[in-house]
C-alpha cells in the first residue's frame, strides 16, 4: 500500500510544478514488529507504522531541500506536500545560485521486492525467549519490512523493499563483562537462531574467567567479521569518496597520490547484487551493480557523486551525495575459521571494536576499543578474556603488510540502528589474522 501512496504524492508534486522548477523525492519507512529484552524477560514490545517524504528542490540554479513525515492518510499527506512544496518554492527566492547543483535527469524505472520468511508476530516472543534463559540477555528485536522509495521531475520512478529481522544482544555475567553479537537475516531458521545464541552463551562462559591485562605492544591478532565490519565502515568517512580524496582529507590519499598500497589480501566492493540495498540513490540515479574499490591492495576507483563529477570533471558512478559506502562487500581468503584459534597461535581474538575514530586520517590511522568478548589466545586455546585496550594502528600497516589471512566466509553485518528508522545498509565481510596489531593503552 504504501508504494501506493508514494505514487500518488511523487505524482501529484511533480505535477504542482512550475516552469523552471525542478525536484526529487526520496521516500523510506518501515512496517516493524519491536521487542526489548532485559535479564531474557520482555519489558516492552510495539508494532511500528512509520514513513518520511525527502524533497530536493531546484529553481534557478537554486537548491533547497526538506523532509516531512508521512501519515498514511492519503488527503491529509496530499495537502501536507503540496503545501511543503510551496514553501520550498518560496525559501529557495532568498539562496544563491549553487555552482555545481546537479538537475535530476533520470528517467530510468525500477521495483524489487523481497519477500523473506518472518515469525509471525504473535508467535515472536515464543520463539525468542526460549533460548535466553538461564542467562542475563540484553537485547532489541527487530521485524518487518523495510522500504524505500524514488521520485524525480525527468519522469524517474523507483521502489525497493523487503523483510528482514534482527535481534541485537548482548549477554552478561555478574561481573558486567559482555558478549556481543546480532542474529539477523530475511529467512528466519529456529534451530540457527538457538545455535546461534548457544555459541554466544559458550563465549560466555569464558567470560566469567579472571579478565588478564596485557601490556601496550604490538600483538598477533584475529579480528572477527563484527570487528572488520566496523573499520569497514570507516572507509564511508574520509576513505573512498572521490570528493575528500580531491579536498585533501581522506585516508587513502596516498594510495592516488604516492603509490601506496594494501595487502594483496585485501579486496573492496561496493556490490549490489545481494539485493541488501536498493542501487538508486536520492537523486534516483542506479549505480552498477558492482564496483570494484580495492583490488588485491590497489586502489582502482572511488565512489563518486554526480555533483563531484560536475565540480571536478568526472564521470559519475551515481554514489549517493555524501560517496559513503552502501552496500560493502570484502573479500573473502583461504583460512578456515575452524583453524582460526590454531593459526594465530598466541595472541589476541578481537571479536569486537568500539568507538572507532580516525587519529591521523592523512595517515590512514584509526584508534578505537576492543570491547565484548575480546580473548588472550595461547598455542590455539582460549585462556582467558582481556581487560579493554584502546588501539591505535594505520591502516596501511594492518591492511597492508601485516595482514596474514583472510577467512574464507563472509558474514553479514546489519546495520542494526534505529535512531530515525531500521536502516536499509549492511556490510559483508570476513574475518582477518594480523602478523601485528598495535594496541596502546
Amino acid at each position: 500500500m504504501m508504494e501506493k501512496h508514494f505514487n500518488i504524492l511523487s505524482k501529484s508534486i511533480v505535477k504542482s510544478l512550475k516552469d523552471g522548477e525542478h525536484i526529487s523525492l526520496s521516500f523510506g519507512g518501515e512496517n516493524s514488529q519491536y521487542i526489548r529484552v532485559n535479564n531474557a524477560k520482555i519489558r516492552q514490545t510495539g508494532l511500528v507504522d512509520e514513513s518520511d517524504l525527502g524533497f530536493d528542490f531546484i529553481h534557478n540554479n537554486r537548491r533547497v531541500t526538506s523532509s516531512i513525515s508521512i501519515s498514511g492518510n492519503l488527503d491529509d499527506d496530499l495537502s501536507n506536500v503540496l503545501n511543503e512544496v510551496n514553501r520550498l518554492r518560496d525559501e529557495a527566492t532568498q539562496l544563491p545560485e549553487d555552482p555545481y547543483i546537479v538537475m535530476p535527469e533520470s528517467d530510468a524505472k525500477s521495483a524489487e521486492k523481497n519477500e523473506g520468511k518472518l515469525l509471525d508476530i504473535a508467535k515472536a516472543a515464543d520463539a525468542l525467549l526460549p533460548a535466553m534463559q538461564g542467562v542475563d540477555f540484553t537485547g532489541i528485536w527487530s521485524s518487518g519490512k523495510i522500504f524505500a522509495g524514488s521520485a524525480n521531475s525527468a519522469g524517474g520512478k523507483h521502489w525497493f523493499e523487503t523483510k528482514t529481522f534482527s535481534m541485537d544482544y548482548s549477554l552478561i555475567t555478574p561481573s558486567d563483562k559482555m558478549v556481543k553479537a546480532t542474529f539477523a537475516g530475511s529467512k528466519w531458521n529456529q534451530a540457527d537462531y538457538e545455535n546461534y545464541v548457544k555459541d554466544s552463551v559458550s563465549k560466555l562462559e569464558i567470560m566469567n574467567r579472571k579478565p588478564l591485562k596485557i601490556k601496550p605492544g604490538e600483538y598477533r591478532t584475529f579480528i572477527a567479521s563484527a570487528g572488520v565490519a566496523d573499520i569497514l565502515s570507516m572507509f564511508s568517512w574520509g576513505g573512498v569518496g572521490e570528493a575528500s580524496i580531491q579536498q585533501g582529507e581522506n585516508a587513502l590519499g596516498k594510495m592516488r597520490h604516492e603509490g601506496a598500497t594494501l595487502s594483496p589480501l585485501f579486496n573492496l566492493s561496493e556490490d549490489f547484487s545481494d539485493g541488501l540495498v536498493p542501487r538508486f540513490n536520492g537523486m534516483g540515479e542506479i549505480a552498477p551493480e558492482k564496483i570494484e574499490l580495492i583490488k588485491n591492495g590497489q586502489l582502482i576507483n572511488t565512489l563518486i557523486s554526480s555533483r563531484t563529477a560536475k565540480e571536478y570533471g568526472l564521470e559519475s558512478n551515481f554514489a549517493g551525495e555524501g560517496e559513503g559506502l552502501r552496500s560493502p562487500v570484502m573479500g573473502t581468503g583461504d583460512l578456515d575459521e575452524n583453524d582460526v584459534l590454531k593459526s594465530l597461535g598466541t595472541g589476541v581474538y578481537l571479536s569486537n571494536l568500539h568507538y572507532l575514530n580516525w587519529s591521523d586520517m592523512i595517515g590512514g590511522r584509526i584508534t578505537g576499543m576492543t570491547r565484548y568478548a575480546c580473548f588472550w589466545v595461547e598455542s590455539g586455546e582460549i585462556v582467558a578474556p582481556i581487560e579493554n585496550m584502546r588501539f591505535d594502528d594505520s591502516l596501511y600497516n594492518f591492511l597492508g603488510e601485516n595482514l596474514e589471512a583472510v577467512t574464507s566466509v563472509a558474514l553479514v553485518n546489519p546495520d542494526v540502528g534505529t535512531y530515525g528508522g531500521r536502516e536499509l545498509s549492511a556490510t559483508t565481510c570476513p574475518g582477518i589474522l594480523l602478523k601485528a596489531f598495535a594496541l596502546t593503552l
